[in-house]
């Protein structure tokens, strides 16, 4: 039996890709967001750790 056969079987299968890429596109924002509003100071104290 092929994998595509278990997948027809299973209810309501189409809504698992929609919420996978939907957690996908947050986590992804959530990441730009965070690197983007970073303050300069922070960057640079962070970019001195492993010299201390």
């Amino acid at each position: 039996m092929k994998f595509i056969n278990y997948l027809t079987s299973i209810a309501g299968v189409e809504i698992f890709p929609m919420i996978s890429l939907f957690l996908f596109a947050a986590v992804f924002t959530y990441v730009l967001w965070r690197t983007f509003s970073e303050s300069r100071e922070s960057i640079r104290d962070q970019k001195n750790i492993p010299l201390q």
